[in-house]
């Protein structure tokens, strides 16, 4: 929030020196594990992230936090992107529910990002999460990789 960096916890899905070949993961990823692979279709790397939530650093719903050498990058490029640090990072968001997720515009996922800020509300956070939780559940985990 704010642009101020927090430590997000995941569970590791890939090699231990991943970024040293690639920077952004792409579908069929080398680097991805084969549990990491299992992880992250289900999404259950996501889920030590509610200890963040427990302290304050996420939210459960929100956009999608980046990587401060991205948010740099970003930032540069994409207009208002810095809007979306006005809120919480979330565990999921508007822009994962409408499968904008992993290799995916960011230029899109920022215009649904900030739809969301823009029109918050109580609803919209349980429509998400109710969304979220059907993807998860029935297996329609889109750019899941």
């Amino acid at each position: 929030m704010d642009g101020k960096p927090f430590y997000m916890i995941k569970f590791r899905t890939m090699h231990s020196d991943a970024e040293k070949h690639g920077q952004w993961t792409v579908p069929g990823d080398p680097r991805v594990t084969r549990v990491g692979h299992f992880l992250r279709r289900y999404s259950l790397d996501e889920l030590p992230q509610f200890i963040n939530v427990l302290i304050g650093d996420m939210s459960v719903v929100g956009p999608r936090p980046e990587q401060p050498k991205w948010v740099e990058h970003f930032s540069q490029q994409i207009p208002r992107y810095m809007r979306r640090h006005k809120e919480k990072a979330g565990i999921t968001g508007w822009a994962q529910v409408n499968g904008l997720r992993g290799d995916t515009s960011i230029e899109e996922r920022t215009r649904y990002d900030l739809y969301y800020i823009e029109n918050w509300s109580l609803l919209l956070d349980i429509k998400i999460i109710v969304r979220t939780t059907l993807d998860i559940l029935t297996g329609k985990q889109e750019n899941a990789y």
